[in-house]
């Protein structure tokens, strides 16, 4: 059997489908790795790297592969390469994509997405949507602290003291716990809001302060999976009221000025933004990220977000 890892057409894509350590794994089994010159360079990869554990690394590595594994859905240029009957294994991004998985279907290959692979205990060590993430709530931080333009931790010198920056989150799911540590490692005062119960102590356990709107609604707002449920308008009435004095003026309350994060759903027709007020106001940032399954690549669509003048 041969297995090949194809190189990302996407510039903005630094991640490979495949590691020395993961090649290592798939010669045990038998099968017989090929590897696109330049595959894993972004991600600190070189060839030399693959061809030491047993990868032949060509241009023709896609030729006759019986499955081909990769980082983001193949486009059509990529499937005239594709023998038909192989296995298409990446991150697939089905939802409102028709014509692509159309395109895939009538190339005659068959597409497996990671992302929609069970969250079951087998499952976990496959697990891409908590992987990836837990890299975007870190990201998030960094991002935010980049275009915050101040330090984060408390300063003191002999010109004075610096306070330390607030940073808000909203939404504690993997991504969310990782930016509150992150921010919290960084020196800044957490505070994050969720409308699931559970998150509270998880919160609280990471040095952060918890935001909620905590009745009866908030009480059973979680489902038996674990998701969060879809709030009424009158939850949603209550939660802008408890978090207006946070993104409203708040000019008495400064301080040090802050950073809001939004790393959970924000919806499929919401683009992430940055918006920066002026620097009188409490919080003087917000930076959102998409990591949910309808667009994985939450630092791609950050990227090309800013590129076209929609973040800062």
């Amino acid at each position: 059997m041969k297995i090949a890892v194809a190189k990302e057409i996407d510039p903005s894509e630094p991640r490979v489908a495949a590691s020395p350590d993961t090649v290592k794994k798939f010669k045990a089994l038998g099968a017989e790795i090929a590897i696109e010159p330049g595959a894993g360079l972004k991600s600190g990869l070189p060839d030399s790297e693959f061809t030491a554990v047993g990868a032949t690394v060509s241009a023709d590595a896609l030729k006759d592969a019986d499955i081909i594994i990769k980082v983001k859905r193949p486009e059509a240029s990529e499937l005239a390469q594709y023998k038909r009957g192989a296995l298409v294994i990446a991150i697939m991004d089905p939802y409102g994509n028709e014509a692509a998985l159309k395109t895939i279907a009538d190339a005659g290959v068959a597409a497996f997405a990671m992302e929609l692979m069970p969250r079951i205990t087998r499952a976990q060590v496959m697990d891409v949507l908590s992987s990836q993430a837990n890299l975007a709530g870190y990201r998030a931080v960094i991002e935010g602290a980049e275009a915050f333009g101040r330090a984060f931790p408390m300063m003191m010198t002999a010109a004075g003291t610096i306070p330390a920056a607030k940073v808000f989150v909203m939404g504690v799911g993997v991504a969310g716990l990782q930016a509150i540590a992150t921010a919290r490692r960084l020196g800044a005062i957490v505070t994050a809001t969720d409308v699931r119960p559970a998150t509270k102590e998880q919160v609280e356990s990471l040095g952060a302060k918890f935001l909620a709107v905590e009745d009866e609604a908030f009480k059973n707002a979680q489902t038996a999976g674990g998701y969060a449920k879809e709030m009424s308008k009158e939850y949603q009435a209550k939660q802008a009221a408890e978090l207006s004095p946070i993104f409203g003026d708040g000019r008495s309350r400064s301080g040090g000025g802050g950073c809001g994060l939004t790393v959970g759903r924000l919806g499929d027709d919401l683009d992430p933004v940055v918006e920066c007020h002026t620097e009188n106001e409490f919080w003087q940032l917000v930076v959102a990220i998409e990591t949910t399954p309808i667009f994985l690549g939450a630092l791609d669509q950050f990227e090309d977000h800013r590129e076209r003048g929609l973040v800062g």
